[in-house]
């Protein structure tokens, strides 16, 4: 598509006219001195204010790693070719309906008629050629790249159609359009959805103050069913014992994602109050930079993986929320492998490991992130550490740091931090990844995976991918991030599990 048949459609103005006006003032009239016929019944609120602990670093998930940005946007501001329902199943978002070849290497997508960017520009297949060629491109900075690997081209051969020819067979492919990295975007503003966010989404963007909340309106051209609520807030409140101030005050409707389990059993004897546990895709770990020495060393990642206690920072970090993992795998998904046992707490081996690597004096850099799962973990983590002779200088980083120097240039020994992106077993193969994990048959366990679409194959691969990593002690697996949140008693609709990192609006709403 030419730019001037793309500016053609953006002149679509609303008139409000003399008519409108004339016509309009003797009705609100007629309104303001029509006599009553008895007390008026109140509807329920029309607007929400939800607490988050992190404010995202921008609002553009197509170039941001943060989860907190997925967690105000997903779904509420954005919208991909598919999507992730309540229960983790992909299901239809812009497309609504699509199919692929017998070989799963060209997927047509159906775009749904009559959708409208929040500018008022409809959404074509051409604005969706341009979002994917425009993430696997060379100055891509998309977080997750590596999902549009696969993309060879795609074509739009008219504007409600999306063809995508793919390099290999991927029977995961409408998985991974569902992902807030692959939300649709129009070449007129993707420059500037970091601070000016233009989606398709059933809200659309009013205010950002910095620091303190992001403001959403209800998108009154929706395509889909309106949503029930007018306004939305998100907070952002960053302290767990503010958080639970909030919370009790009700300056804060909702808080997904509480920081403060340890208070979760007053709320539960409020009746004013739910408390909404489930799960998450979230498996948290203390990573190692293996790239650096001494971390280089198989054996003194072991001795880190066996000096630690995950059930001791799941009771002292989490207050008992959150399940054991010994990889990166999500306990829920019918593929797990337990393997906690490779890394069970074993102080006197981990001592003997140190000892075989010649590591008797060790000091490491452990660099924590703001969620009290990091900062709480971080000092049990330091305290095992030192039992078996490993000392550690603690760093506090505030999210935007650890974005730019652990993820970016990867400058830190230890972080913790939990990676809430679903089924992300994938990020090891990525050598140039934070953590640095380098092992040739890890890449190519993921392209038989990607190929594969026999579900038996598939989980086979599955789990000798979690064994690779467990045995290589590429990482420390902790646990899995449970979904603690607190709600008002009287809202209905919040997502009990997060299949992805968000806060999906579209179905919350205010009972009598």
């Amino acid at each position: 598509m030419g730019p001037e048949r793309k500016g053609d459609r953006r002149m679509r103005p609303i008139r409000t006219t003399a008519l409108n006006l004339a016509l309009a003032l003797p009705f609100a009239l007629a309104l303001t001195i029509a006599p009553t016929a008895g007390p008026a019944q109140a509807a329920p609120p029309d607007t929400i204010t939800i607490g988050m602990v992190l404010e995202p670093p921008n609002l553009d998930p197509t170039s941001g790693a943060a989860a907190a940005i997925d967690e105000v946007v997903y779904a509420n501001l954005f919208e991909g070719l598919t999507r992730f329902a309540p229960d983790g199943t992909v299901a239809p978002g812009l497309a609504a309906s699509w199919e692929a070849n017998e070989a799963a290497t060209v997927y047509t997508f159906h775009l749904r008629e009559g959708v409208r960017f929040h500018d008022g520009t409809a959404l074509e297949a051409e604005d969706v050629v341009f979002t994917l060629d425009r993430a696997r491109g060379p100055d891509s900075t998309n977080a997750q790249k590596a999902l549009f690997e696969g993309i060879e081209s795609v074509a739009a051969p008219d504007p409600l159609t999306v063809t995508v020819t793919l390099a290999r067979p991927d029977g995961a492919f409408p998985f991974k359009m569902a992902w807030g990295d692959a939300v649709i975007v129009a070449p007129e503003t993707a420059g500037t959805e970091a601070s000016a966010p233009v989606g398709t989404g059933p809200f659309r963007f009013e205010r950002w103050v910095h620091g303190d909340r992001v403001e959403l309106l209800r998108n009154p051209d929706y395509w889909g069913p309106a949503p029930a609520l007018a306004r939305a807030t998100f907070k952002f409140i960053p302290d767990p014992n503010a958080a639970f101030a909030a919370m009790m005050a009700g300056d804060v409707d909702a808080f997904p994602n509480f920081p403060a389990p340890e208070t979760l059993p007053q709320f539960e004897a409020d009746p004013r109050f739910r408390v909404i546990v489930g799960t998450t895709e979230g498996e948290t770990i203390l990573a190692l930079n293996n790239r650096r020495p001494p971390l280089d060393n198989i054996r003194v990642r072991e001795a880190i993986a066996h000096a630690v206690n995950r059930q001791d920072i799941i009771d002292g970090a989490m207050f008992g929320y959150g399940t054991p993992i010994g990889t990166h795998f999500a306990p829920h998904h019918p593929d797990y492998v337990d393997l906690t046992d490779l890394s069970r707490h074993d102080p006197k081996k981990a001592r003997a490991l140190l000892a075989e690597a010649g590591q008797t004096d060790l000091t490491l850099r452990l660099a924590l992130p703001p969620p009290s799962y990091a900062r709480r973990g971080g000092e049990i983590v330091a305290s095992e550490l030192r039992a078996v002779g490993i000392e550690t200088e603690i760093v506090n980083l505030e999210w935007a740091q650890w974005l730019d120097q652990i993820f970016r240039r990867h400058d830190f020994d230890l972080t913790i931090v939990s990676h809430t992106e679903p089924m992300d077993i994938g990020i090891y193969a990525r050598p140039d990844y934070y953590f640095g994990y380098d092992r040739p048959d890890f890449p190519a366990l993921m392209d038989r995976l990607a190929g594969a679409t026999d579900p038996a194959e598939r989980s086979e691969i599955l789990k000798a991918a979690q064994r690779m990593i467990a045995e290589d002690y590429v990482n420390v697996y902790l646990f899995q991030l449970a979904k603690t949140g607190v709600a008002n008693a009287k809202l209905e609709g919040l997502w009990e599990n997060a299949p992805t990192q968000a806060n999906d609006l579209t179905a919350v709403h205010w009972t009598d």
